[in-house]
């Protein structure tokens, strides 16, 4: 069932799960405290109020059985050629959207990018990247999360392993607390206006803003270290819902390319 929010432009979610995975086989069905690692994306895309239908694109028959049981939309299967290590995410996102245009003529103006292998996210999280991509008339909004490691404190080593600065800093002697505020994506979202997105082919253009999250929601799984830190998490969460820290910053705004 589709959602419907007159008042809104319209915004589909789509979660991207393929079914091969070289660092962790078989990642997007594990049971991850005590649901499939999909479950988790798929249960927060669907109470997102602003995501009006939630798709899952993936090449693998069980992953889409598991969609399908939770409540998705799995219109197609992806394409063999659209499912290999070193296909590009945003042909991923490009075969799903054309294929509901030609398919059903459905053709949202905003579309969420949502990876299964970001579940510490919230639902709120997906209505407040949505909502600011609607305030603001952006182009994108990216889920974003403040760099513990500061590019100015990141170091290059050569063969010999003399260090120098992977960057140049604008001060001889650097102090974290003098540092500007620094961010790297997350992953936990991508929201992108759709006309954009198949006009530019990038999850970043020009007017792209950041939606900021704490570190204790940005975490994503590659790896089975990954995985079981995610799951550790998930269930203190679980055993205490109104507990967790917060670092102060979420929700902060700021222009990609200023």
């Amino acid at each position: 069932m589709h959602k419907k929010n007159d008042c809104q432009p319209r915004c589909i979610g789509i979660i991207t799960a393929r079914g091969g995975s070289k660092g962790l086989p078989r990642k997007n069905v594990l049971p991850l405290a005590g649901k499939p690692l999909i479950a988790w994306s798929i249960e927060q895309a669907r109470q997102a109020a602003l995501l009006e239908r939630v798709i899952v694109s993936t090449d693998d028959e069980e992953i889409a059985a598991v969609a399908r049981a939770l409540g998705a939309e799995v219109p197609f299967l992806r394409p063999a050629e659209l499912a290999r290590d070193a296909t590009p995410h945003i042909d991923v996102i490009e075969h799903a959207l054309l294929f509901l245009a030609d398919s059903e003529g459905y053709r949202p103006e905003y579309v969420c990018t949502i990876q299964p292998t970001s579940p510490l996210r919230t639902p709120a999280d997906l209505d407040q990247m949505v909502l600011l991509a609607y305030e603001k008339r952006a182009d994108a909004v990216i889920a974003v999360s403040e760099a513990h490691d500061h590019p100015y404190l990141v170091r290059k080593m050569d063969m010999d392993g003399l260090l120098s600065p992977f960057m140049e800093a604008p001060i001889p002697y650097l102090r974290r607390q003098d540092l500007p505020p620094a961010y790297f994506v997350n992953g936990a979202g991508f929201v992108n206006r759709v006309c954009s997105l198949l006009e530019e082919r990038t999850f970043y253009p020009p007017n792209g803003f950041g939606y900021a999250m704490p570190m204790e929601r940005s975490l994503q799984i590659d790896t089975r270290l990954d995985f079981d830190l995610v799951e550790f998490l998930l269930l203190r969460r679980r055993e205490n819902p109104r507990g967790g820290s917060h670092d102060g910053k979420d929700g902060y705004i700021f222009k990609e390319n200023p």
